[in-house]
This record gives structure tokens, C-alpha cells and sequence, in this order.
């Protein structure tokens, strides 16, 4: 994402999922946090749909530490 187009663009096209009840999309980051029940693999056919590319983040496994 590069601009406000395709900010809206994500948002627009996550939040017509049946199950979100909010999106934040932050341009300067190039991703969006989704607060609701639809499936990683709803929001990423929507994003991919929209003409943008997914890229999963890479989240901690429960029960381990950093450190």
C-alpha cells in the first residue's frame, strides 16, 4: 500500500466481511489489525481480491518467551 486509495481500498474490502467489526489499516506500517471472527483466509481472499498482497505476520508461539 501507498496511499490513501489503497488504504481505503483494504479497509473497504475487509470490512465487508460477515464476522469484522473493525479494521485498522496503517499505511506507513503496510498492514491491518482485524477485531472481529472472519478467518485469516477470508481477510487475505479479500485483500487479494482488492488487488494488494498478503503477507502473514509472524506472531510468538504461546508459552514462549523472548528472552
Amino acid at each position: 500500500m501507498s496511499c490513501g486509495h489503497c488504504q481505503r481500498a483494504v479497509d473497504a474490502a475487509i470490512r465487508q466481511l460477515e464476522g469484522v467489526h473493525d479494521v485498522q489499516v496503517d499505511l506507513e506500517a503496510g498492514e491491518a489489525i482485524v477485531f472481529g471472527n472472519a478467518s485469516d483466509q477470508k481477510i487475505a481472499e479479500a485483500i487479494n481480491e482488492s488487488g494488494y498482497n498478503v503477507v502473514p505476520a509472524v506472531q510468538p508461539k504461546k508459552g514462549k518467551s523472548n528472552g
